[in-house]
């Protein structure tokens, strides 16, 4: 009888880590999305089409100074991004973009 006690007594406190019963949750009811209703003056996203600016035309320049971009005889609207400097965000698909890193040096061309 004292082992039976001692046993339930050592047992009672185990009692106290089981989970309490909890229902599960109803679940959401399902909502059709909305459809996008389109919004007057508002174009969206430019379509933006390969090399439409031809900078495949000055991937020579890739790797020298940006000094020489001057001297490249570019007759369309560039722009050059200096190393962690600002650019605008309006984007022209028929502008030529010289990129430089950190030495100065051409890294990339691209139209925007």
């Amino acid at each position: 009888m004292t082992r039976a006690l001692i046993a339930l007594l050592a047992l009672a406190p185990l009692a106290a880590c089981a989970p309490a019963y909890a229902p599960e949750p109803e679940p959401a009811p399902a909502v059709a999305p909305l459809p996008p209703t389109p919004v007057a003056g508002v174009s969206g996203l430019e379509s933006r089409e390969p090399d439409a600016c031809h900078a495949k035309d000055y991937v020579a320049a890739l790797g020298q100074p940006g000094t020489v971009i001057s001297t490249l005889g570019v007759t369309r609207e560039y722009r050059v991004v200096e190393y962690r400097g600002i650019e605008p965000q309006e984007y022209n698909p028929l502008r030529i973009v010289f990129r430089l890193d950190a030495a100065g040096n051409i890294y990339n061309i691209d139209c925007g």
